[in-house]
């Protein structure tokens, strides 16, 4: 008698913690919706190796393009391309309180997923502490290298949420 009573509250307990999420995709953060650029980078001209972004943000989506300048090569000849080479990643994305967490892969030029080639592949996983929004500025520091990330607003987009 306990046993049965015990798994029907147990049952209860799970029907009714469990919540269905909607099946379109969420609408992520107004401030970020866009595409932004970083155009320059701090002291460039005395960093052995430094990587300029370029974000899109749609809805509770990212893309990045990532093109790395570097003096030294850390490749294969093949892939150093003359210390110049770009990467790409997508994924989700969300800001708590002072912090843009991103979580996605690493993909080829047309945003379909890599498996194999130069550089990195495999899983993006970012975050950011975000210092500072106005309407066309977004300053942010990697919590990766603390470098600042100073990105641009090149194009407004407005959220129109897909079918997942």
């Amino acid at each position: 008698m306990i046993k049965n009573l015990f798994l029907l509250l147990l049952f209860v307990c799970v029907i009714t913690a469990c919540k269905r999420l909607p099946n379109v995709q969420g609408k992520g953060e107004a401030f970020l919706q866009g595409v932004w650029n970083q155009d320059s980078i701090a002291n460039a001209d005395k960093l052995l190796s430094y990587t300029q972004h370029k974000f899109k943000f749609t809805c509770d989506s990212f893309y990045v393009d990532l093109t790395t300048y570097s003096k030294v090569n850390y490749y294969a000849d093949s892939c150093f391309n003359n210390g110049v080479w770009k990467e790409y990643a997508k994924g989700v994305y969300v800001v708590r309180n002072d912090s843009l967490f991103m979580e996605g892969d690493y993909t080829k030029s047309n945003y379909k997923q890599k498996v194999s080639g130069c550089f990195h592949t495999g899983r993006y996983v970012k975050s950011f502490y975000v210092k500072s929004i106005s309407p066309n500025l977004i300053q942010m520091e990697s919590t990766n290298d603390q470098r600042d990330i100073n990105l641009a607003l090149k194009e407004r987009i407005v959220c129109e949420q897909k079918p997942l």
